[in-house]
Formats: structure tokens, C-alpha cells, sequence
């Protein structure tokens, strides 16, 4: 190291991140120890301070760190600290500070709501960041946050958030282009407006009955998890869209036109038929689709799908390249009168790739015949796998059906594949 010319030294030390590395390197020599006020990023994991000396506290040794650096841009914090730590440690470096990550910890205690409170207030000093990331957030009175003008991205993970206190949350963010909320209980109405908003991923714990309303005319990404009732009308740059709900059923969802749409995923134990058939309208334009849907009905009752029409679907979506297709959906492709309207003339357009997940050995035949008329109207088709999941029958009917997808895949060697 003596011999490497002391700016290329300082510029490799000043890459080092870690909170550990960096305290070491301080004791090294006085070269290294002049370097370390040019480190840009620092990292606390989770478990730094499990053995710290009597009397010290880790937002003592944070803050002699934080301390010594000129101008950090960058600082994750995963082991414990208090709002008194936090608000030192940004009083130093609030000014420089582009992206801020903190591991609040505030879930499990029920009386940590003041701690809560002071911690997400503290955050308001670090007025130039460009990415906010936290975890294990009570968020159940907002926070008094002037607006951050700079702040492009915001990462909330695992949080306990009220639909009054969210809102008036985001008008603080009004410039956000990516939006993350992951492992979110307490909301029921959740309205986001967020003008300049491209990527877009919520995830809301609970019955999965939550409704959202967006208005991000600019949203290009967008995955919804746990919602019943979606509304989301200006969509004319929307490219990936992703609904599901794991816990509840969905009951609507309103659109704007899809006409940008290239990926489409929708999933769920049960939709409404009339939420599935509007998103299958609306996404006329998509190249590549994803439906594991297991019922439809608009009750407790959980109803099989309806019989779709093999033609009037490929036609009515003619740039689908990729069709990720699970046992309901493929169960209503192959019905008595599915391939009625299919003639010669017809042709799937644009279809490469198909994975069909196949639960159940009934009308057998039928599926047979929907496999057959994919491969001989698929002029484009490069692959087409096919899953065979938990088919239970104690009959002989899946036997034979398997040993005909089998009999299918040897015919059909460069297409087909069995899982």
C-alpha cells in the first residue's frame, strides 16, 4: 500500500461502507485515518453493537463516526438507536445526505408511539435526500414534514399506517417517482396522488378488502396486492401491470385505457367475473399475460369460469406473445363449444410462448383439443411447457389424460415440454 500514490488510496478507502471496516481502517495509520472524511456511504448492520463497552451507546459510536466524515451521501442504519441518536447524526449531515435507510423497529412495542412519531420527525432535517427507505414504521399520526422537493423514492416496509395519515404523508413527497409499500396493515381507503409517479408496488396486509384509488398520470409499473376495489383511470403510459389478492376477493377495478400495456398479471383465489372480463377487454393490446385466477362469483360461492371463446380471445388480443395460462382459465378455453368458430383461416398471430397449468383430469378431451389447436394455429410458437400440478382423481381419467399429453409432447418433441 506504501507504494500506491495516496490518491489512489484514498479513493479506494473511500469506497468502504461498512461501519466495522471503516472504525478499523482509523487505526491503521494516519494515511488512512485522513482518507476516511472522503467516504460517501455508511452501513450499520443489524448486530454491530451487540458487544459494545460499559458506557458507550450505539448512537454515541454512530455519531463519532458520522462525525467524522465531510460530506456523506449515503446511510443505512439497521441496528437499534433513539430519535435524541437520530436527530444528532442528521443535525451533522443532513445537508449532504441523499439517501437515507432506517430500521425503525417500532412494531413490536405497543407504547413506542411517541418514539415512532419523533423518529419519522427527525427525518425532516435531512432536507436534500433523494431516496427515503424504512422499515418497521408506526405511522399513525403524521408526521409535521415540510415538503421534500428533492425526494424521488420512498420505501416503506412493514408498517402499521392509517388512510388519513398516508395521504397527508405523500403531499410531503410531491416529486416521487417510485413508490414501495410492502407489508402495510391498518389502511381500508387508500388514495395516493402522486403526479410525477412512474413505478408503483403496494402490498397491504389484511383481509385483503382495501380499496385504492391512484391518480399518477405518469405510471408506467404498477402491482397491487390486497385490494378489492382498484381505480386507476389515467393508465395512457402504464406498461406492467400486476393485481392480486391472496386473502380477499376483487370486486372491481377501474381502468383507463391500456393501450401502452405490454405485461399483464392478475391472480387471486377468487374475481368477480365481470373484473376478469373487463381487464381481459381492456388489455387488447398486451404482449405478454399471466392469469392464475382459481374461481370467479360474486359471493361466498366460488363459481368455475364461463365458457370463452378460443377465437374471439386470440383475436381480441393479437400481439400476445407469452401466456401464462392456470387450470380455471384453461378450463374455459376448453368447453364443449370453445372451438366452435375455429376454421381454417385462423390464425394465432403473435403467440411464442405458452405455459399451461393443468389441476384436473375433466373434460379431458376438450383440453386435448384446446393443447392440439394452439400448436397447429400457433404459426410463431417456439415453446410450450406444460405443468401437471396436484391432478388427485381416483379414477383412471388422469392416467389416461396424462399418458395423452405425453403421447401430445412425443409428437410435438421441439414445442413441448412436461413438468
Amino acid at each position: 500500500m506504501d507504494s500506491i500514490p495516496e490518491a489512489v488510496v484514498q479513493y479506494i478507502l473511500s469506497n468502504l461502507s461498512n461501519a466495522k471496516d471503516v472504525a478499523s481502517c482509523n487505526c491503521v495509520s494516519t494515511k488512512w485515518k485522513d482518507s476516511m472524511p472522503y467516504i460517501k456511504k455508511l452501513y450499520f448492520p443489524r448486530s454491530i453493537f451487540d458487544h459494545l463497552s460499559k458506557g458507550q451507546t450505539s448512537d454515541f459510536v454512530i455519531m463519532k463516526i458520522v462525525s467524522s466524515i465531510s460530506h456523506l451521501e449515503d446511510l443505512v442504519v439497521y441496528c437499534p438507536f433513539t430519535s435524541t441518536g437520530l436527530a444528532s447524526w442528521l443535525l451533522h449531515t443532513g445537508s449532504s445526505l441523499k439517501q437515507l435507510e432506517l430500521r425503525m423497529d417500532n412494531l413490536v412495542d405497543e407504547n413506542s408511539y411517541n418514539d415512532s412519531l419523533s423518529k419519522l420527525e427527525c427525518i425532516q432535517a435531512a432536507r436534500n435526500l433523494e431516496s427515503l427507505k424504512l422499515w418497521g414504521v408506526l405511522m399513525v399520526c403524521t408526521p409535521k414534514w415540510n415538503v421534500f422537493d428533492k425526494l424521488k423514492n420512498l420505501e416503506i416496509v412493514g408498517a402499521k399506517l392509517e388512510d388519513s395519515v398516508l395521504t397527508e404523508a405523500l403531499k410531503s413527497t410531491p416529486n416521487l417517482t417510485h413508490l414501495v409499500l410492502l407489508g402495510c396493515e391498518g389502511l381500508k381507503n387508500v388514495w395516493i396522488e402522486l403526479l410525477a409517479l412512474e413505478h408503483c408496488k403496494l402490498d397491504f396486509y389484511g383481509s385483503g378488502n382495501c380499496s385504492l384509488t391512484l391518480k399518477a398520470p405518469k405510471i408506467e409499473y404498477l402491482e397491487v396486492q390486497g385490494c378489492s376495489w382498484i381505480l386507476v383511470r389515467e393508465t395512457n403510459c402504464l406498461k406492467h401491470l400486476s393485481i392480486a389478492n391472496n386473502s380477499g376477493r376483487i370486486y372491481m377495478v377501474d381502468f383507463g385505457k391500456l393501450m401502452a400495456l405490454e405485461a399483464l398479471s392478475i391472480r387471486g383465489v377468487q374475481w368477480c367475473w365481470d373484473a376478469i372480463s373487463k381487464m381481459l377487454q381492456l388489455a387488447s393490446e398486451v404482449k405478454h399475460l399471466y392469469m392464475k385466477i382459481e374461481f370467479t362469483g360474486d359471493f361466498e360461492a366460488l363459481l368455475p369460469f364461463p365458457e370463452i371463446d378460443f377465437v374471439d380471445f386470440f383475436n381480441s388480443h393479437p400481439k400476445l406473445k407469452s401466456f401464462d395460462v392456470h387450470g380455471a382459465m384453461f378450463a374455459a378455453l376448453s368447453q364443449q363449444n370453445s372451438l366452435k368458430n375455429v376454421d381454417s383461416s385462423f390464425v394465432i398471430s403473435s403467440l411464442e410462448e405458452v405455459v399451461i397449468t393443468v389441476r384436473s383430469p375433466l373434460n379431458a378431451e376438450q383440453k386435448m383439443s384446446t393443447l392440439e389447436s394452439m400448436v397447429k394455429f400457433g404459426k410463431k410458437l417456439k415453446k410450450m411447457k406444460i405443468r401437471i400440478l396436484q391432478m388427485k382423481s381416483n379414477h383412471s381419467s388422469a392416467d389416461d389424460f396424462f399418458e395423452d399429453i405425453c403421447r401430445f409432447k412425443s409428437m410435438n418433441q421441439k414445442l413441448v415440454s412436461i413438468e
